[in-house]
């Protein structure tokens, strides 16, 4: 059973920094593209970021220089670290995994798994 598991999430003021954690479990995360993506209050949803099999990331040009997605050494754990956070950047953050019949979230990767999610709520 695949499971996506986040932490890491929380409140925050703008300027601030925070960085999510994600472990995998259930499926063969090493070979697979993992990442996050991010749903606001109106629902809407947006590819933040993901790194393939190789370590090659991707980033949302919203995050772009201000969000470092990596892997542990385990491979089945990927980090989101978040620096110089906004107020738009308030959303529930959802770690996830390539996968069958998969979403395409404006990144290179798809995403067929995913978890719970964990809030980030940035003030002004």
């Amino acid at each position: 059973q695949v499971q996506l598991v986040e932490s890491g999430g929380g409140s925050v003021q703008a300027g601030g920094s925070l960085k999510l954690s994600c472990t995998a479990s259930g499926y063969a995360y090493n070979t697979y593209s993992m990442g996050w993506f991010r749903q606001f209050s109106g629902n809407a949803r947006e590819g933040v970021a993901c790194i393939d099999s190789d370590g090659k990331p991707n980033y949302a040009d919203s995050v772009e220089g201000r969000f470092t997605i990596s892997k542990g050494n385990a491979k089945n754990t990927v980090y989101l670290e978040m620096n110089d956070l906004k107020p738009e950047d308030s959303a529930m953050y959802y770690c996830a995994s390539e996968g069958p019949e998969a979403i395409w979230v404006g990144l290179r990767c798809g995403f067929g798994y995913w978890g719970r999610g964990t809030q980030v709520t940035v003030s002004s």
